[in-house]
């Protein structure tokens, strides 16, 4: 295979008339990366991913592929391969000719082209399939066709538009760890288009996560779930309950502020100015029921629902002016002793796990 290629997005915009689809975005993904863009829809993640592939003309910016600038070449010229997400395999064509159209379309001759087709099915363990049509394939085996069909060409990075989408769960998971052990062992980029969460973590080296035509965060996995840069990863990602207020002080490294109508909490981070909005983020694992170790750091409300959940238990818990805040507990120490719904509990957490988010605006 080809070399992998870093590739390099600079100020990048789209705008279709009046609406802006991706709104200067910058980025730079490693050669050799699996990266996954990550968003709910109309986030600008499918456009960016055509603006690399050439399928989508740049409004302002520009890409680059290694050392090359390939804003301005067209789709052929950039050394990407897109595997769409319908597939787009033609009906009419056994396997071997699906895999070989975009050799036959360079000119390739025909034995060649059949043979670095047979290959590529090889490499994807369809070879005894080579004769059928795509009609008579499952949707996982399609999958495994398109990727053949994207590869023949040697790209140096290959673009995913929600390949696993329109496979059932069970088929999902199986090409998730097929995805990774092609990647892996071929070692080129990956640039994945997503909006499910568990995918992505399964999946990437690197998240990019999309809102609103913006990058919100680019990190590792456990960067992004750890420690989330803004309210929207946070709430996007799951698992992490948002607290939003209003600075009034601080003490001890950490910030104090009061929650509209409710309590006067604290959170890990730099000193802000008094008066300013501030939004917090705890995981929802870290949560526990009992009383606070220091003042900000918990507060008494009552459980609004109860979810058992084999070996955890979903606790749902308003008060102290929030709503819906999530507390997951582990079975044995819930049933040590239950809480019902209407029942007063007090929960609280530890100084490092309430984080100070960011703000794009700011």
């Amino acid at each position: 295979m080809s070399k992998a290629a870093e590739i390099d997005i600079v100020s990048v915009s789209k705008i279709y008339g009046a609406t802006t689809a991706v709104e200067d975005i910058s980025l730079k993904i490693p050669a050799g990366t699996y990266c996954c863009l990550l968003g709910p829809s109309g986030c600008g993640k499918t456009s960016t991913l055509r603006m690399i592939a050439g399928h989508e003309s740049i409004s302002s910016g520009d890409v680059r592929l290694g050392n090359i600038v390939v804003t301005d070449l067209p789709p052929a010229r950039r050394g990407t391969a897109m595997m769409f997400q319908s597939y787009a395999l033609f009906p009419h064509l056994d396997l071997i000719d699906n895999v070989a159209f975009s050799l036959k379309m360079k000119g390739v001759g025909k034995e060649e082209r059949r043979a670095k087709a047979l290959d590529m099915l090889k490499l994807m363990q369809m070879e005894g399939y080579a004769s059928r049509r795509p009609v008579q394939l499952s949707g996982g085996q399609q999958q495994r066709v398109a990727l053949a069909r994207a590869l023949i060409t040697d790209p140096e990075a290959l673009l995913l538009d929600e390949p696993l989408s329109a496979l059932d769960p069970f088929l999902k998971i199986r090409m998730r760890a097929e995805l990774k052990k092609l990647q892996t062992s071929l070692g080129i980029t990956f640039v994945h288009v997503t909006h499910s969460q568990e995918e992505a973590m399964a999946l990437a080296d690197l998240i990019v996560v999309m809102n609103d035509g913006r990058i919100e965060q680019a990190a590792h996995p456990r960067i992004v779930f750890e420690r989330p840069a803004t309210a929207f990863v946070a709430r996007f990602m799951g698992d992490h309950n948002v607290v939003s207020g209003r600075v009034s002080g601080s003490r001890d490294g950490m910030v104090v502020f009061d929650v509209p109508g409710g309590a006067s909490l604290a959170a890990s981070g730099q000193g802000r100015a008094i008066g300013e909005p501030i939004d917090i983020a705890i995981r929802t694992d870290h949560v526990r029921i009992g009383d606070p170790p220091a003042t900000g750091l918990g507060f008494t409300g009552i459980a609004s629902n109860v979810e058992y959940r084999g070996s955890t238990v979903k606790l749902s818990v308003n008060g102290a002016g929030i709503e819906d805040f999530t507390v997951i507990v582990d079975d044995t120490s819930f049933f040590a002793k239950p809480v019902a719904v209407g029942d007063a509990v007090p929960i609280a957490w530890d100084a490092g796990d309430a984080i100070v988010l960011g703000r794009l605006d700011s």
